[in-house]
């Protein structure tokens, strides 16, 4: 066995867009890869055959990154494989190339082309499709234009590139760059007549559309505004036939997080926000279609319905809602796990996976379940649910297991509080010697409302492969354990800093091998805030990497795509009516104190923790005699350590780790 090496992450491979063929015969997956040289991701479509087991690379341009079944034998996919398309594309013309290709065999060829920026499409019949696509307000339309006005429209967008022009919050969203006036719109889109109809206005995002071919219908959540965005959202019911769009919201305010049709009715997830703020767990709600009469059908129920077990071995869209039958299934995380439910439309709910780890995606189809796992220490394989048991169908990532040195988890439970137990994880080196000592380091997971569970952690086994010892732990204000416990807001730096200090602590007694005079600490986002906190707190730690962090409430406040409604949430306050609150909940207020020599990772375009945030924090360290280096990225954002160009992530861990060594080796 080899030891792991900081670079093998860019060999493994990453799977997502689970979907089941009409028939079920079949089902269609993404599996992505790295190029390191080309600094890029590779993604194809691969075929599973549920009768044969089998299953086989479909495409090979390495760009298919989606696709939907447009019947049993054929795959519809967007695809930019035309040298002339993608110069048009460079100019400013706007059109999404569609292709077809059986998987029975034969070449992909072009079906239509849509003039808009496609995002998503539901197929209604073989000449008609619900579209969502990118619509900007200040952008002229090229398809429509022809001559002297197409070249003048040309001139004013290549100008019009040099600066930016702000009317509405947010104006920029993490991954997406300048968002002002800009909306995900839906469409009616005419194959036939290669003709595109708007169906909601120009201020309106569109989140979510789900289709019912059978009644003709499509159920909608978006929001619209025009100079600030809500964070509530709005529920719509559109008839296709009669092209009317009917706003059937329950609630105001109400944050809808799902909704599809099941059976007679519609079923949605989703919460008011007044008890727990825009965190809290959604309940599950039915309307009938004809009276829109609304009906809880939920009222104990207290788990968030997503996957938020943290890891760094993911890429791609991931589905975690699928309605089959007489059932919606659902994705919940539970203590450290994430599970596969369904619940029928009079509230009753049935745990369909019960082993731990992660559902990274899923499909159903006549109550067969195939889903994307993280299990048993392994990286993503599909699996297939067959009497209640997961059995494991590829093995993409199986050399990992069979070839490198792997450090298993060390589960501990403690009471941090009477009354209060947490869990929390040690990985020794995997060439661990009792009679040595050795460094150790802290890792505290983003969100707060995330957990850290028993799956593979590439950073961490890395580091367990370079003699460290890796202890983490799930303190309050994380999920999977109601919404009591992860409710922090207005405590930041109080009861989780204490979580953390009572894990560490326990930690070193429990394990005397680990040094105490070479402890690190290190964290991203919600991680980055407390890993600045706490050096402003504690000189325990000898070494700390920050990471996306946020170090000043006030100035994330106006500066950041969700800063205007999260902090005010978070430090229940604003910088005008509460700054004595977000000031003291700030760990630039306490860098004066800090000692421990810091590292800070930071993205140019990372509009969810911006840049500025890193910046205050370092220049205070650095003003203040602390040893610190900020390592920026440009071209990447809040998802770099996820998946951000390969050669940025591998300098990213080297940075890291070569940090930890500088101090505590």
């Amino acid at each position: 066995m080899k030891k792991l090496q900081l670079d093998d992450f860019t060999k493994y491979k990453f799977i997502s867009g689970l979907k089941y063929s009409p028939s079920g015969d079949y089902a269609a997956f993404i599996v992505h890869r790295m190029d390191v040289e080309e600094n890029k991701y590779l993604s194809n479509i691969w075929i599973y055959n549920t009768k044969t087991n089998k299953y086989f690379q479909l495409t090979s341009l390495d760009e298919e990154k989606s696709f939907i079944w447009l019947d049993n034998s054929n795959i519809l996919f967007p695809a930019m494989r035309n040298p002339k398309d993608k110069k048009k594309l460079e100019i400013g013309e706007e059109f999404t190339v569609y292709y077809k290709i059986n998987i029975h065999g034969g070449e992909a060829l072009e079906a239509f082309k849509v003039p808009l920026i496609v995002t998503e499409l539901k197929k209604i019949d073989d000449k008609n499709f619900l579209i969502t696509a990118l619509y900007d307000h200040y952008k002229p339309d090229l398809n429509n234009l022809e001559g002297d006005e197409k070249e003048e429209a040309i001139k004013k967008i290549k100008e019009e590139k040099d600066y930016e022009v702000l009317d509405e919050i947010p104006f920029w969203s993490n991954g997406e760059g300048f968002t002002n006036k800009k909306r995900n719109r839906l469409y009616l889109y005419s194959r036939e007549k290669n003709k595109v109809e708007a169906i909601t206005d120009e201020y309106t995002n569109v989140d979510l559309i789900k289709l019912n071919k059978e009644k003709s219908m499509a159920l909608i959540i978006a929001n619209s505004f025009k100079d600030k965005a809500p964070i509530k959202s709005n529920l719509y019911l559109y008839d296709i036939a009669k092209k009317n769009l009917e706003n059937i919201t329950h609630e105001d305010p109400f944050s809808y997080a799902y909704g599809d049709f099941l059976n007679d009715k519609i079923i949605f997830a989703g919460n008011n926000m007044k008890t727990y703020g825009v965190n809290e767990n959604s309940h599950f709600y039915t309307i009938d279609i004809d009276s829109k009469k609304v009906e809880k059908i939920t009222n104990d129920f207290d788990y968030s319905i997503w996957n938020s077990v943290g890891s760094d071995c993911r890429y791609g869209e991931i589905q975690s809602f699928k309605v089959d039958k007489n059932y919606l299934y659902f994705v919940t995380t539970e203590i450290n796990s994430s599970y596969i439910n369904r619940i029928d439309k009079n509230g009753h709910i049935e745990k369909i996976t019960t082993k731990d780890g992660s559902i990274d995606g899923f499909d159903v189809y006549d109550e067969n379940i195939l889903f994307i796992g993280l299990k048993n220490m392994k990286l993503q394989e599909l699996y297939t649910l067959e009497n209640n048991k997961e059995k494991q169908i590829t093995n993409f990532n199986e050399w990992v297991i069979e070839t490198r040195k792997l450090s298993k988890l060390e589960r501990i439970t403690f009471e941090t509080e009477p009354g209060i137990t947490l869990e929390g994880w040690i990985m020794k080196p995997v060439d661990f010697d009792p009679n040595k000592k050795y460094p150790g380091i802290l890792n505290i997971h983003g969100g707060p409302k995330t957990v850290y569970g028993e799956i593979f952690y590439h950073e961490m086994q890395y580091w367990t492969n370079k003699d460290y010892v890796v202890f983490f732990t799930n303190p309050r204000g994380g999920d999977g354990r109601g919404n009591e416990f992860a409710d922090i807001r207005g405590k930041y730096g109080t009861i989780d800093y204490n979580d953390l200090i009572k894990f560490t602590d326990i930690v070193l007694e429990k394990y005397p091998f680990i040094d105490s005079n070479r402890l690190g600490v290190t964290g991203g986002s919600y991680g980055g805030f407390m890993t600045n906190w706490i050096i402003g707190h504690t000189d325990r730690f000898k070494a700390a990497v920050s990471q996306r962090s946020i170090s000043n409430w006030i100035s994330k406040f106006s500066t950041t795509d969700i800063g205007y409604f999260f902090v005010d949430n978070e430090q229940i306050g604003t910088p005008w009516d509460k700054v004595e609150n977000l000031w003291f909940h700030s760990p630039l207020k306490y860098a004066d104190k800090a000692k421990t020599p810091t590292l800070f990772i930071h993205s140019e375009e990372d509009y969810r923790c911006w840049l500025a945030e890193g910046l205050q924090m370092f220049t205070a360290l650095k003003y203040h005699g602390v040893d610190a280096r900020l390592c920026m990225f440009r071209g990447e954002n809040h998802e770099l350590s996820r998946s951000g160009k390969p050669k940025h992530r591998i300098r990213r861990l080297s940075e890291m780790t070569n940090w930890f060594d500088k101090y505590l080796k």
